[in-house]
């Protein structure tokens, strides 16, 4: 008899489990416009946004996160100014950062300027690149080295997007010590 009613009880539960699963509708969901939410055919207009064709700009004088800003234009006027009066922030170099500046000069710069700034590099070797001038024959402050890495000069490109502000300044120290050993 017992074992009568323990299988009862087992098919009535097993009937109300199953009776209540509905395949059609789904259960409640917590926030269904994730599960559910609208397809939007790629590159066609929008009412998410105000003139329904493009996103919002950023606000007016705005800065990108890690940006820093660089007061000096890209001209032969910037140039002039920035190797008059830009000094380096950085106010005394130790030998741990010399070492980052030689590691940094030697990935970026060396390839063409040569590793004693000689003009002498791989590339120019090569006659890849012809006219990289030495650092000896230059007047150049370390402003106007930090504005040709920034930028970049005739046939060298700017360096900005591969080092930082930080990292020009190191590059540009390094080089001020490379032209006083020529």
């Amino acid at each position: 008899m017992k074992k009568g009613y323990k299988i009862i009880i087992f098919l009535g539960l097993s009937a109300l489990v199953t009776s209540c699963h509905d395949t059609k509708s789904p259960n409640y969901q917590y926030m269904p416009n994730m599960y559910e939410s609208v397809g939007y055919e790629t590159y066609s207009e929008s009412h998410a946004f105000k003139n329904g064709k493009e996103g919002q700009l950023p606000a007016k004088g705005s800065i990108k996160r890690g940006f820093d800003v660089y007061e000096y234009e890209n001209s032969t006027a910037g140039y002039e100014l920035a190797k008059a009066n830009l000094k380096s922030p950085l106010d005394s170099l130790s030998v741990k950062d010399m070492e980052k500046a030689k590691g940094l000069f030697e990935i970026y710069c060396a390839i063409c300027h040569g590793t004693a700034g000689d003009g002498k590099g791989k590339l120019v070797k090569q006659e890849k690149f012809l006219g990289v001038p030495s650092y000896a024959d230059r007047p150049i402050t370390e402003g106007s080295i930090f504005h040709v890495v920034t930028y970049g000069l005739n046939s060298m490109g700017s360096h900005a997007n591969q080092l930082n502000s930080q990292e020009r300044w190191l590059v540009a120290a390094y080089v001020l010590k490379l032209k006083s050993e020529l």
